[in-house]
């Protein structure tokens, strides 16, 4: 029997017993030195078969110059290099938008693709947790363009297969922090395309006057203010309800005080009217002779929205097997129902039967109102279900600065901040910021309420006042 040597280690093979389990791995998979080398010299042939398409100007540029130095020296180079100067300035000089567009937009996308995007890509991305690792290698989503306008930077990206624009939806504050930017926004472009929006400053950091007063409103279109790309803020009223949420001094005055402004013509010529409940007595009282209604105590506040009820139905059995749709007209002229502090009707009211009976009403115009000309528009300052059970009732929704993050899905719905909606993050020092969700777009969209002065409210009550019903 052959004995074991003094000093060695006896082992024998050790089964895994139930309790351990059988631990099972991936095995590492090393790729061959010629497959690295091929793909190298396949991603570089791909890059410059790709470039005159993703660069032109800056590929004409560069052979034009080597041809010019090549055939004709420095002097044509020169020569060429004067042209250009010469043809640029005149184009700035004459055709600015267009030489801003072309040439120098361009150019800023070209510099903060390379020295911006493209030099911090990597390690945002790993440290923000948007790349992917399979069998020891890693993949990042791959930037297939970058442009610019006035404004903003927009990122076009490939992603890689079996991710989705989720993923990047619920990072966006640290891209936003990743690449010094003041939000990041997530546009869905088809299977594994997006683009990534980084506005490069503030746009709504200056206070917005009053806009003018439209010749003739349209009920769908009414101008408010001003969206973050630079166009104007288009609030729907017509066919529609809306809810506007906000703590104190958010502005939603401004939103309010904005719609009715833009409204006052069809005012005037009889085919729209606002109906104006307003518990502080504070904000809609001020220009009280613009209403046709006009509450400011629980118990007138339920006439009104009664009253508003018992219209409306009384026109949809009018309209009944004659139409689908509601036309202004002096006859069955548009009705705003204008309701600040709503919470104080539906949650605050000492009386319970005046906050059901408000309750019952704001229900049945939002939920039938829509088509046959009756609008509700509702401020307030707590968008907590308790407070305002009826917030799936708003089609739009306008959220101004809020306390806490929670807020924000509830007020623009599930998902809004994922899609940049930060309401919450709002700076105090910007009253009339929000963020607008639309009925049927998931993306909400950053805008500032035109802010109306007492001066312009009372020009508005001199020029257009109906007095109160």
């Amino acid at each position: 029997m052959r004995q074991p040597k003094i000093g060695a280690t006896q082992t024998s093979p050790t089964l895994p017993t139930p309790a351990q389990g059988v631990r099972w791995t991936t095995p590492i998979v090393e790729t061959p030195g010629i497959v690295v080398l091929a793909s190298w010299i396949w991603r570089l042939l791909r890059f410059l078969l790709t470039l005159p398409f993703r660069f032109p100007v800056m590929v004409a540029c560069l052979t034009s110059s080597v041809g010019a130095w090549w055939w004709l020296d420095w002097h044509g180079l020169a020569a060429l290099w004067g042209l250009a100067a010469v043809v640029s300035l005149v184009w700035w000089r004459t055709w600015p938008d267009s030489y801003r567009r072309c040439v120098l937009l361009r150019l800023l996308a070209w510099w903060r693709h390379v020295f911006v995007y493209r030099r911090h890509w990597q390690p945002v991305l790993v440290i923000s947790g948007l790349a992917e690792s399979y069998q020891e290698r890693r993949y990042l989503p791959r930037i297939r363009r970058v442009t610019c306008d006035t404004w903003a930077d927009r990122v076009r990206v490939a992603l890689v297969a079996g991710t989705a624009p989720a993923d990047f939806e619920t990072r966006v504050v640290e891209l936003a922090h990743g690449f010094a930017a003041p939000s990041c926004r997530v546009i869905v472009n088809g299977p594994r395309d997006i683009t990534l929006e980084f506005p490069r400053r503030d746009t709504l950091s200056e206070p917005l006057e009053a806009l003018d007063i439209p010749d003739s409103p349209d009920l769908g279109a009414l101008p408010v203010g001003r969206c973050e790309d630079g166009s104007t803020w288009f609030l729907r009223l017509h066919g529609t309800h809306v809810l506007v949420a906000g703590v104190t001094g958010a502005g939603k005055g401004s939103v309010l005080w904005s719609a009715v402004r833009a409204l006052l013509p069809a005012v005037k010529a009889g085919t729209a009217q606002v109906w104006a409940i307003d518990p502080k007595r504070m904000e809609l009282s001020y220009g009280r002779d613009l209403f046709a209604q006009y509450a400011d105590t629980g118990e007138s506040a339920v006439a009104v929205l009664e009253r508003a009820v018992a219209d409306m139905q009384d026109r949809a059995s009018r309209y009944a097997g004659r139409q689908r749709s509601h036309t202004p007209t002096t006859q069955d002229p548009f009705v705003l129902v204008l309701l600040d502090e709503v919470a104080f009707l539906t949650a605050y009211h000492p009386d319970r039967d005046i906050r059901k009976r408000a309750e019952n009403a704001i229900a049945t115009l939002t939920s039938q109102g829509r088509s046959v000309g009756f609008c509700v528009l509702v401020a307030l300052q707590d968008p907590r279900k308790e407070v305002m059970n009826l917030r799936n009732l708003f089609p739009d929704k306008v959220a101004l600065r809020l306390d806490e993050a929670s807020q924000v899905d509830m007020v623009l719905g599930e998902g809004a901040r994922e899609h940049g909606a930060g309401a919450h993050l709002i700076d105090p020092s910007l009253p009339g910021v929000a963020y607008v969700r639309l009925e049927g777009s998931p993306t909400p969209v950053r805008v500032r309420a035109a802010y109306v002065s007492d001066d312009d409210i009372t020009a508005m009550a001199a020029a257009y006042g109906t007095g109160v019903a």
